[in-house]
């Protein structure tokens, strides 16, 4: 089961620009809280606190407990803007998940194995198509990623998703026959290999 972490938060009675600027300089970070059918709930978060969550990894994917002036919000990160110049955080949005519901998100796909890749020990190059897949979990269940197993490809080689077992009740928005990654091979061997194929061509009766 996913583990669910708490966040403090304190209510933020105005919205507005002018509202959100005066927290930022008062050392917090505006947020809102919506969803299940329930009227938004503008809060800010500590500044460092929120920032030392998101570039801890795994926010987009972590359930959150949000206590707001005595009620607790079970709550999914669904977006958050940062500075352009600072990468400092501005904005939080956050969901409301209730017990049983199942969420969108989108988790990193983690290359296992390497080093038991025949075509990767050849020199060949990894060519990932998908960094991240979107899947449809259980809030409960929310992978923080999933795995592709590289051991035996060869050069020229790909990787389906249907080659990748999802946790129980986790489906992906992909197809089974969508490539995630590929072993392609060095320029050097291409090079060889073209020059390998010209040399062929030019052998054969009847070419010029």
């Amino acid at each position: 089961m996913t583990a669910i972490k708490e966040l403090k938060a304190v209510a933020r009675p105005r919205a507005g620009k002018g509202a959100a600027r005066a927290e930022r300089r008062a050392g917090r970070v505006p947020a809102v809280i919506y969803g299940e059918k329930q009227d938004p709930i503008t809060i800010s978060l500590e500044h460092k606190e929120i920032t030392r969550t998101i570039y801890a990894g795994h926010f987009l994917t972590t359930l959150f407990m949000i206590e707001v002036e005595g009620k607790r919000h079970r709550v999914i990160p669904r977006d958050y803007q940062l500075d352009p110049v600072k990468d400092l955080p501005l904005h939080v949005d956050f969901l409301r998940v209730s017990s049983g519901a199942r969420v969108t998100v989108e988790v990193p796909v983690h290359f296992v194995n390497q080093e038991k890749s025949p075509g990767l020990k050849r020199g060949g190059t990894l060519n990932v198509v998908h960094h991240a897949v979107s899947l449809d979990a259980p809030a409960e269940s929310i992978p923080d990623h999933i795995s592709v197993d590289m051991t035996g490809l060869e050069i020229g080689d790909s990787v389906h998703l249907s080659a990748v077992t999802l946790p129980e009740g986790v489906e992906s928005e992909l197809h089974g026959d969508d490539t995630l990654a590929t072993v392609v091979a060095p320029s050097g061997l291409k090079d060889a290999e073209a020059d390998d194929a010209a040399a062929a061509a030019a052998a054969t009766p009847g070419k010029s």
